[in-house]
């Protein structure tokens, strides 16, 4: 059985036990967080979709947050002597699934 989930405007396939790393949620590490937000369950060959979303929910268990690897946006101009180096870490929340309910 697995389910496609959507959030922080990503899609997500996953089943029971999965761990994923998802936008931050904002939720405390322990916890427990619903994704309402259900575009599609199979559960053997029976194939349930939504339109847009199904009244189902997927439940998932908050393990911790963190950043991603530092990600380098280089601009250069040749010939200018224009040079500007900035870095990006996304923030993410790491959350494995407990229970998908259709």
């Amino acid at each position: 059985m697995y389910a496609i989930i959507e959030t922080g405007g990503k899609q997500f396939k996953v089943s029971e036990g999965d761990v994923i790393r998802v936008e931050k949620l904002g939720a405390e590490a322990g916890s427990s967080f619903t994704f309402d937000k259900v575009l599609l369950i199979c559960d053997g060959g029976k194939v349930q979709t939504g339109a847009p979303y199904l009244k189902a929910s997927v439940t998932a268990e908050v393990i911790g947050d963190g950043k991603e690897k530092k990600v380098i946006v280089y601009k250069y101009k040749s010939k200018k002597g224009f040079h500007k180096k900035k870095g990006h870490r996304q923030p993410f929340t790491e959350v494995k699934i407990s229970k998908i309910s259709a």
